[in-house]
């Protein structure tokens, strides 16, 4: 770090919500959206139905910071310079040759330098949280099944069957409307997906409420799912810690965007209401923008430049937006400082938690992936481990530019 960093010097603490102050249960949630995605493939788009069964090897496919190639079908792992350190083409991994020949130590051909490169392309898809690893698999697997059907073509038209997808089961009504696999199986069992919040977090939030922090929730989560989760974690009480709500936020738009592209929306029984002119009290609220928020955040502290700073698990939707459009200060919860070193997660299950979609346990998304590798560091594919052959990934490159400190769970500051 370049210069010393205190939380006590913040004005304002503000929090994204899943998997930063929600902790998942990995393993139990990775099998629920893969299934989401599966079955909707599957039931109404007419894929194959071996993508239905998951073994317990399939899951070391999942690693964050891959990007998948939408028109060749191919994913890549990327080093900080924009060459490729590995790649696959579906789930099978490619053989030294076959990535020198393909990729040979040139940078791939969508790298943006500047490290702002956008996860939300019609070229590629990079996979970034904890949400988007099961498709990462699903999207290798539907590639093999292509592959394999038809005689290994070479061009894939599968994304817009996943945007369908992401639709039907993803979209504002669903968790009203009670459709989809996800949101109904949430609702019918939180406790096997979420792990609430230990009493040393509850505590922390009190005692930063009780210093005068100004303390902020910005998820992109709707408002119905949000209350679900914070009431689980946090209690029926949890309003009270927060001043500001902010849901349905649309990051990275939120901070990216301009307020007349993305005003403040008022809330009534979880509908949108009124769009508003700019923010003018504390409270609850729908989408919005970072500049109206933050001209409500002088007002409430009276100074001219409150220093913000930012929790997030997701460096597209929360770390690299609020530091480079908002100037915030950032923590990254980036699980992978535990999982690379130990592979063991924090807490585990009790067995005896079965139901309906049992499959076969995932390993959980936060472990060391066998075919991938370590998320932060790498050797270029069949060169000797010199020192000289080791890469920081692009990821880890990102992290150190754009976080202000990493930590594997709000926990470890706590």
């Amino acid at each position: 770090m370049a210069q010393h960093f205190s939380l006590a010097a913040c004005d304002v603490v503000g929090f994204d919500l899943d998997h930063t102050l929600c902790r998942y249960n990995l393993p139990e949630s990775a099998l629920l959206i893969y299934n989401s995605f599966a079955q909707f493939l599957v039931k109404e788009k007419g894929y194959d139905k071996e993508l239905l069964t998951v073994t317990p090897e399939d899951w070391d496919f999942c690693c964050k910071g891959l990007a998948l190639d939408l028109e060749d079908g191919n994913f890549i792992k990327l080093a900080d310079n924009g060459t490729v350190l590995r790649a696959s083409h579906g789930t099978k991994m490619m053989a030294p040759e076959a990535l020198a020949e393909e990729y040979g130590g040139k940078e791939w051909k969508h790298f943006m330098s500047d490290a702002g490169m956008a996860c939300r392309s019609g070229k590629y898809y990079f996979y970034d949280n904890y949400f988007d690893l099961p498709g990462a698999l699903l999207c290798a697997r539907v590639v093999d099944s292509l592959t394999k059907r038809n005689n290994g073509q070479k061009t894939f038209d599968f994304w817009k069957d996943i945007v369908a997808g992401i639709q039907h089961n993803y979209k504002m009504s669903a968790f009203k409307e009670n459709c989809g696999i996800y949101f109904p199986e949430i609702k019918r069992d939180p406790g096997r997906y979420l792990h609430t919040c230990p009493e040393s977090v509850k505590k922390w939030l009190q005692q930063l409420k009780n210093a005068g922090k100004i303390l902020l929730l910005i998820t992109s989560s709707h408002s119905d799912y949000c209350r679900l989760l914070c009431e689980y974690i946090l209690g029926n009480d949890f309003t009270d810690l927060f001043d500001i709500v902010i849901t349905n936020a649309l990051k990275p738009g939120f901070f990216s965007h301009s307020p007349s592209q993305r005003p403040f929306w008022t809330l009534e029984n979880d509908e949108e209401q009124e769009a508003l002119p700019s923010l003018d009290k504390p409270g609850w609220y729908s989408q919005g923008n970072a500049v109206h928020l933050y001209e409500l955040l002088k007002k409430m502290t009276g100074k001219n430049e409150p220093k913000v700073v930012y929790f997030g698990d997701s460096m597209h939707s929360d770390i690299f937006p609020a530091r480079h459009y908002s100037n915030w200060e950032t923590v990254l919860i980036l699980e992978e400082l535990r999982g690379d070193r130990d592979g063991k997660p924090e807490e585990s299950e009790p067995l005896e938690k079965k139901g309906k979609y049992e499959g076969q346990k995932a390993k959980p998304l936060n472990a060391l992936s066998k075919k991938w590798g370590s998320f932060f560091i790498d050797s270029v594919s069949g060169l000797e481990n010199t020192e000289d052959s080791l890469f920081s990934t692009w990821s880890c490159k990102r992290i150190s530019t754009y976080s202000t400190i990493a930590i594997p769970s709000i926990e470890a500051i706590a």
